[in-house]
């Protein structure tokens, strides 16, 4: 009798396709008290077949526990997002920070700094075009201001966006530049920070900023008490002999060379950008293109991302999804200003401009008169 009629009669059939000897129980030696008729033997006759299956085997476990491990960490943020992104534990995998990135708040690789007025919102907001760039929703002042200061850095990245692996989170306080404790401090926190400095031309720059600090003071004033005729910038910036006030803040800090001293005794000058904040109003892919080589981000920002709004009289932002322009406070109509007492403070500035660009190395070409 042949084997397979002999395994049909005692009942044992052998699995087709398979490397699988199924015995009677006959054929071996029984154990005592086992029911069972046949006895199942097991051997590799085909190791490639084997080998397959094993890798096929290996790779639904773990693709069967990646896909646990993804569903349990989604519902561990949305339960207890907070926690994760304060204790920012690593991942249990060195692939799963790919595969499955994680959120998490960080201190910023890069700082905005400036003066009032020189464009630190609109460079901060143009920079978040790129995919690799996250931003502080508004000005921290962590390191200007004792008393955020004094509440730690664990509170100063708090105050930070959610941001992956790889992204560069950036924030903007425009006072850090001409606040003295804030170089000491900023190194304290990351001796490598990358810092961006934009400036303008320092005469339409202070007359810029009289213009927000008139109608700030005029929304900030009750309508029902009467209130004084606001001095014009001509009266502010030259006192009646005609020389020129120094001591009037939009004029004082525009003289970029006695804050950059601070920052240079503190940080390697190739650390620090400097951004011509003019360039950037008028044609703002060339400078945001030098700023992404400096952060090491791949070139993303192009044309493709403004559009002149003729009603504004400046670029708009636009991305795959939407287009937006500024604050209505940017590009606020300056007061016509008396062009001899312009031309009085090119002069006066002519000297301060000239040990700015001694210090950046670079000429800015900023008029003289």
């Amino acid at each position: 009798m042949s084997s397979t009629k002999s395994e049909r009669k005692r009942g044992c059939v052998r699995p087709p396709h398979f490397d699988i000897l199924w015995l009677p129980k006959a054929a071996i030696r029984s154990v005592e008290g086992d029911p069972s008729d046949c006895i199942l033997v097991v051997g590799v006759s085909r190791p490639r077949m084997a080998l397959a299956v094993l890798i096929v085997m290996l790779l639904s476990l773990f693709l069967t526990f990646h896909i646990i491990y993804d569903s349990a960490l989604s519902s561990l943020h949305k339960n207890q997002q907070q926690h994760v992104l304060e204790n920012h534990r690593p991942p249990l995998f060195l692939l799963s920070r790919k595969l499955y990135p994680v959120a998490a708040r960080r201190l910023p690789q890069a700082i905005i700094m400036g003066v009032r007025k020189c464009g630190t919102r609109a460079l901060l907001e143009m920079l978040y075009l790129h995919p690799k760039v996250q931003k502080a929703a508004g000005e921290v002042h962590f390191f200007d201001r004792d008393e955020n200061y004094n509440k730690g850095l664990e509170w100063y990245r708090m105050q930070m966006p959610h941001s992956y692996y790889g992204q560069i989170t950036i924030e903007k306080s425009p006072s850090y530049f001409v606040t003295p404790e804030v170089p000491e401090r900023i190194r304290a926190m990351n001796s490598s920070v990358k810092l961006l400095l934009i400036v303008r031309e320092p005469v339409t720059r202070a007359i810029s900023d009289y213009t927000q600090l008139r109608a700030n003071a005029a929304t900030s004033s009750p309508t029902a008490l009467p209130t004084p005729q606001p001095k014009s910038f001509e009266q502010l910036v030259l006192h009646p002999n005609g020389s020129v006030n120094e001591a009037y803040r939009p004029l004082s800090i525009s003289t970029y060379h006695q804050y950059l001293h601070r920052w240079l005794e503190v940080f390697p000058r190739e650390q620090l950008l400097v951004v011509n904040g003019d360039l950037l109003i008028e044609d703002p892919v060339p400078q945001l293109q030098k700023i992404e080589r400096f952060l090491g981000l791949e070139p993303k920002i192009g044309s493709h991302n403004f559009y002149f709004n003729e009603t504004k009289g400046f670029f708009c932002l636009r991305n795959e999804t939407s287009d937006r322009c500024l604050r209505e406070t940017k590009g606020r109509r300056h007061p016509r200003v008396d062009p001899h007492v312009v031309s009085r403070l090119r002069t006066y500035f002519g000297e301060h401009n000239q040990k700015f660009y001694e210090l950046i190395g670079e000429d800015l070409g900023w008029p003289e008169d």
